[in-house]
């Protein structure tokens, strides 16, 4: 896409409603504001640079030369100044300036810096949720700056003062109660999981389990919830793998949930969603710990569950895998039997998640299982996969009703990438870009299905 007319503060009033207290007290937020909370933000800030030494980097070092500029969704989207990734970063980057160099304490607004006032908070509160996290801006940075590390020290700030979204607080906070963002509770789980087994049944004629809670395992499948109750060829895609592979699983009524949105609120609350995966193979006693198909939930546990509840030496396999890598493996090594027929009239093209290809950096094995399954799979045009690709436009804690405008716009870029390849069938592993781009499709005039890696392969599994 061309880079856009520039419409100055065009999404400054898209913004996330505001979490209130009932959702902040039980995550240990403060309810309300506290009356020094400049000084609060203000320490916490302080303590993130020097936690994390590439974030004080990242903030010293931007010559603000742009190379970022239109490489984000949401700028070609709205046009906002404030959403090139480089402006986006320069709100948080100026009350640094103001604090931490002695440029800005002697210098002020002639050296680039302000002071951190409700005005400022405001612009963050905007800006820094109109970013999906996706790093597609560090990809073109000449000097390797991650924007998407300044935006989480910026939620992560806000957080400390009380200042968060309330879809994110609210997911969280369902995660830490009952163990999945969708609040479902564990007989709900069971019910569900029988009536895909019912369904498998009906369609195959065997007896294909959608285990819960089985010790002894080989595989702890935490899939994101959305596939047992939205993406339900997903989770019979999973299903139909383990049962032609013979491989003996389990999913988890205490961790049932795959996806971490503490990643878009605070560290304390990524390490406490991650924890709960970790206890969970540890209490069923298996051998390996599969991730299903969620982009920030393979961030999470690729990136950082080693550091945040690991070692994870007591599995077989000490790190956690993708079904993408688990499903690539076992068709090379023969163990399931596949019949690309099943998925005829399905033209194919593949989107890559963020979080599982440039966070994740897990690029062929999808592309691998959909040449096995399917007889026409087409690439989108190359500067927008792999590690370019585009995000969908409601990552990142974004996908709230609200941000319908900033979703839409966001996502012109995938869809236009889309458009060109011909086909009628998108595949993605990640229940975001599911729930996004649909509806995406929908505002843009694309007729085209969504769907995930595992339902093709599902599909073409011969049972």
């Amino acid at each position: 896409m061309k880079p856009p007319k520039l419409n100055p503060g065009a999404s400054a009033n898209q913004r996330s409603h505001r979490a209130k207290k009932e959702l902040l007290m039980p995550l240990g937020l403060p309810a309300e504001m506290p009356s020094d909370w400049q000084a609060v933000a203000l320490r916490k800030l302080d303590e993130l640079r020097h936690q994390y030494r590439s974030l004080q980097l990242y903030l010293d070092i931007c010559v603000r030369c742009g190379a970022c500029a239109d490489k984000c969704q949401f700028f070609l989207g709205t046009g906002d100044p404030n959403n090139m990734p480089v402006a986006r970063a320069e709100l948080l980057r100026k009350v640094y300036r103001r604090y931490f160099t002695p440029s800005g304490k002697l210098g002020g607004r002639l050296a680039a810096a302000e002071d951190l006032t409700d005005k400022v908070l405001d612009e963050w509160y905007a800006y820094f949720y109109q970013c999906s996290e996706c790093r597609r801006c560090a990809v073109f940075c000449p000097y390797g700056i991650d924007t998407a590390e300044i935006t989480m020290a910026a939620r992560e700030i806000m957080a400390s003062v009380g200042v968060a979204t309330k879809y994110v607080t609210e997911v969280v906070k369902k995660a830490h109660e009952i163990g999945n963002n969708l609040g479902i509770p564990e007989a709900a789980w069971r019910d569900s999981c029988q009536f895909l087994e019912e369904e498998m049944k009906e369609e195959t004629g065997a007896d294909i389990k959608i285990p819960v809670n089985q010790p002894g395992a080989e595989v702890l499948l935490v899939p994101p919830s959305a596939d047992l109750f939205a993406n339900t060829d997903t989770m019979i895609g999973y299903a139909k793998l383990f049962h032609a592979a013979g491989v003996s699983w389990t999913t988890s009524t205490y961790a049932s949930e795959a996806g971490n949105f503490g990643l878009f609120l605070n560290y304390e609350h990524l390490k406490k969603v991650n924890k709960r995966l970790v206890d969970a193979a540890k209490q069923l006693k298996v051998k390996r710990l599969v991730i299903g198909e969620c982009g920030h939930a393979w961030r999470a546990a690729q990136a950082f569950m080693d550091t945040l509840n690991g070692p994870l030496d007591f599995l077989d396999a000490p790190r956690p895998e993708h079904i993408c890598e688990f499903a690539a493996r076992l068709i090379r090594d023969g163990r399931v039997k596949l019949n690309k027929t099943a998925n005829d009239g399905v033209v194919v093209t593949y989107h890559d998640p963020c979080n599982v290809a440039r966070a994740g950096g897990m690029l062929e094995e999808p592309r691998e299982i959909l040449r096995a399954v399917v007889s026409d799979f087409r690439e989108m045009p190359a500067d927008t996969i792999r590690e370019r690709t585009f995000c969908c436009g409601a990552g990142g804690g974004m996908l709230a009703d609200e941000l319908m405008d900033v979703r839409m716009k966001g996502a012109k870029p995938r869809v236009e990438a889309f458009k060109t390849t011909g086909a009628n069938f998108l595949a993605t592993p990640c229940a975001i870009c599911k729930a996004q781009l649909p509806v995406a499709f929908q505002h843009h005039g694309v007729e085209a299905q969504v769907g995930g890696v595992m339902d093709l392969l599902g599909k073409a599994i011969v049972i």
